[in-house]
């Protein structure tokens, strides 16, 4: 799914929105134990309750695709009797009227989902009326091409309120207020079915995970049916052990600061794309070669690929390195720029030692103490 057909789902959880058609809850405690469900028409709620559950839904489709927000896609088992996309399947086309099937998803959920404390499980059906889009992107109302059926299913934490005090007009006094549980936004969730192409996708899930280095492996695995995404710290992880196993004992910093803005250069070439660059072995390759690592290593490349990254398994450019900074670090001095700036930084031999040079193109200021602007410019006698 695209960042432009993610957006045009969320716009459908508004005030005049009329898309959803049931709400369906689970309060799960501590110990795993159902403390209550409920089921309705979402139009029957009360105005104010509505649009902090459209807060709720906005978020579980928010976030940066390929991080936080991951297509996944089923194997030919999850889509066979019983398999977990059939299951999900059932569910939808229930529009969540079978009390037994709405039973044996909160079973799975509460059997595969870890997390400390109590959590509500919500789940909405929604139909959406797509409309038809002209040649120059613009929607057409009246020009319906389908109607988008789909599951959303939001897992958030409930948490006892602080204690505080709080006003009492009728005494006029700050008193003691008392603790309520309150339902947090989302740590996961997912869409059933994709909307690919701004049209019904029945073999591949969108997935939520507010943090991207906790996906929940297990939960995706045995109520979704697909394979986990890889954590984006794992990613990270892989890309680092790939430079280091190619370039070996010719670990310079020069080759590794130009992998370091080849990347970052082809993400910011990529940022008007619809979808998150991914790099497969050859791109990766490809971007070492560039970066002037030599034939010879480079094989030792293909077989450190093989062994580090999954086979089949992309990576996401945007989670391979930090590219809000760069750093350099030693073991008593970090220093740390952005990767716009890394130019400034080479490193020289200066009297017999290695050194790690900052070229100054601006004032400078040691502990918040601009020096004085005659120092800067004062030649070495």
């Amino acid at each position: 799914m695209t960042k432009k057909e993610i957006s045009e789902l969320k716009k459908l959880f508004k005030k005049d929105g009329g898309c959803i058609t049931r709400i369906c809850g689970c309060y799960v405690g501590n110990e795993k134990d159902k403390i209550t469900t409920f089921r309705e028409a979402f139009y029957s709620l009360q105005e104010e309750d509505t649009f902090k559950y459209y807060e709720i839904f906005k978020k579980t489709l928010s976030g940066t695709p390929g991080r936080n927000l991951i297509q996944l896609e089923f194997p030919l088992g999850a889509e066979a009797e019983g398999g977990t996309q059939e299951f999900l399947l059932r569910l939808r086309n229930s529009e969540l009227k079978d009390e037994e099937l709405l039973e044996e998803f909160y079973n799975k959920v509460i059997q595969y989902y870890y997390c400390e404390g109590n959590y509500l499980i919500l789940l909405i059906h929604t139909a959406y009326d797509v409309p038809g889009m002209t040649s120059d992107g613009f929607g057409m109302e009246d020009a319906s091409e389908e109607v988008y059926s789909f599951l959303l299913c939001s897992i958030c934490p409930v948490n006892l309120s602080k204690p505080g005090l709080s006003y009492h007009p009728d005494s006029n006094l700050f008193r003691n207020c008392s603790r309520d549980w309150l339902v947090d936004l989302p740590q996961i969730g997912f869409l059933f079915p994709a909307f690919t192409d701004r049209s019904t996708d029945l073999h591949s899930t969108l997935y939520y995970t507010k943090n991207p280095d906790e996906p929940h492996e297990e939960f995706v695995d045995s109520v979704l049916g697909a394979a986990p995404p890889i954590p984006v710290s794992s990613q990270k992880e892989m890309f680092q052990s790939l430079i280091e196993e190619t370039l070996g004992e010719k670990r310079e910093y020069e080759t590794i600061m130009s992998i370091q803005e080849n990347v970052q250069e082809k993400i910011e070439e990529s940022k008007e794309e619809p979808e998150p660059l991914t790099l497969d072995k050859q791109d990766v390759a490809r971007i070492f070669a560039e970066c002037g690592v030599e034939e010879e290593r480079l094989q030792q490349f293909e077989s450190a690929y093989e062994r580090i990254v999954p086979e089949g398994i992309p990576l996401v450019a945007a989670n391979l390195l930090n590219t809000r900074k760069f750093e350099v670090k030693t073991p008593n001095i970090t220093v740390q720029v952005k990767p716009e700036f890394t130019h400034l930084l080479e490193t020289k031999v200066i009297d017999g030692r290695n050194c790690l040079v900052i070229a100054i193109e601006d004032k400078v200021a040691v502990n918040g103490i601009p020096l004085y602007d005659d120092y800067m410019e004062t030649e070495e006698p």
